[in-house]
């Protein structure tokens, strides 16, 4: 008789985005006459640019000619992509990065699931709390996180490192040292960040007890402040503890493109086992690597034109952060983030939970956001807002949360 994975069974609920989609699907089956605007899930609403589109179409004629066509992608992603992927997201900011370090993938959310798989089951993992849910549920599925309870919300074998408005949204050292490390800055879903030298003091913390940063940086594109890092490679010391994992879905409106890609130095060793080698290993057996066509247009977001579009995009929707941001605080609300990021966080009115606070706004405003909690305990009592829609629909959904 077969076996299952039974970690798989500890998971509570559905995927937090799952549950919100059957809530909303309910309630718009109820009441079909309601235009409901949809602020929660973090999806880019912009068409794709004319770079990119350009870019597409021509790859598409390459692949209707025998002489252009193009079969598997090379393991680590094509060279003419990891070039330009060094030179702009890296060299001209000053880290050391080689382009045979950064491994093409179909996206962020796929690599922050799958490179947990490099460790061995007894590692123990810190994560910000609240925090993006693939770090802690991949985890859980591969048996790392211990018994779950319900009280708490908690793991028993995940170190929770609070990250709330009451310290500054900077996560404090934990008094137990975990092995690995999970770090999204600017983050999601509290849209707010650290400074470069606070995020040194992280690589230092790291190197110094023998730790493994896993660095989301899928939005670094938004941000606007100067001492704040785009990279954690910026940091000395970075590539002896540190693997960064970046994304195409925000910056140049990939979501349903799919494209990405995860650096992890040669420098970043357990002994003498190279973890460059290993994702490598697991790259090369697993994945088939993204589309030529998907590859050549990330390759169109960094020629000029492509990146005056990035910025124009970036630009719109922090400017729908703006806007939500401040209108909620003209309505009262305590709000942070949306200065470095896309996403606003917002302390619930009147103490309502999270879930409360959802249905609240589902219900009588008919505007969709996301629950704090779902993001980890410590996200109790807070709420998420996404600057990913349009202007017109921020601004409409602003004026009715203002009514309430």
């Amino acid at each position: 008789m077969y076996k299952i994975n039974a970690n798989y069974q500890k998971l509570p609920g559905s995927y937090l985005f799952s549950t919100i989609a059957k809530k909303v699907a309910a309630f718009q089956e109820a009441n079909p006459e309601k235009e409901i605007i949809r602020l929660g899930i973090g999806d880019v609403t912009k068409p794709l640019s004319k770079s990119v589109i350009d870019a597409l179409h021509k790859s598409v004629d390459e692949m209707a000619d025998a002489a252009t066509f193009r079969g598997y992608a090379p393991d680590l992603g094509y060279d003419f992509l990891r070039n330009a992927i060094c030179e702009n997201d890296y060299k001209k900011r000053g880290c050391d990065i080689s382009p045979d370090e950064i491994f093409v993938s179909d996206g962020a959310k796929s690599d922050s699931g799958n490179i947990q798989e490099l460790f061995a089951e007894d590692n123990k993992i810190a994560v910000c709390d609240p925090v993006y849910p693939v770090y802690v549920d991949s985890n859980v599925m591969s048996g790392r996180c211990g018994t779950y309870d319900m009280n708490s919300e908690k793991w028993s074998d995940i170190i929770y490192m609070p990250t709330t408005s009451e310290n500054g949204f900077v996560p404090e050292f934990p008094k137990e040292t975990p092995d690995i490390i999970y770090l999204c800055f600017p983050n999601n879903p509290t849209g707010t960040t650290i400074t470069k030298s606070q995020l040194q003091e992280w690589v230092d913390y790291a190197n110094k007890n023998g730790c493994v940063i896993i660095y989301d940086a899928a939005y670094e594109a938004y941000i606007s402040e100067d001492d704040v890092a785009h990279s954690i490679y910026e940091c000395e010391g970075a590539r002896t503890c540190a693997i960064e994992i970046r994304s195409f879905s925000k910056n140049a409106g990939f979501t349903g493109v799919r494209l990405g890609f995860t650096v992890v130095p040669k420098d970043l060793k357990c002994g003498d086992v190279s973890l460059r080698d290993m994702w490598a290993r697991r790259h090369g057996t697993k994945f088939n690597g993204a589309p030529y066509i998907i590859q050549r247009a990330g390759e169109a977001i960094y020629s000029e034109a492509g990146q005056r579009e990035v910025r124009e995009m970036v630009g719109y929707y922090m400017n729908n952060a703006k806007t939500i941001r401040s209108g909620l605080e003209e309505a009262g609300y305590e709000v942070y983030g949306g200065v470095n990021a896309p996403y606003i966080w917002l302390k619930t009115p009147n103490n309502m939970t999270s879930w409360e606070f959802f249905d609240y706004l589902l219900e009588n405003a008919n505007v969709v956001g996301t629950p704090g909690s779902g993001f980890g305990p410590s996200g109790e009592h807070y709420f998420r807002l996404t600057a990913f829609g349009t202007l017109e629909n921020s601004e409409k959904a602003l004026e009715r949360i203002k009514k309430l």
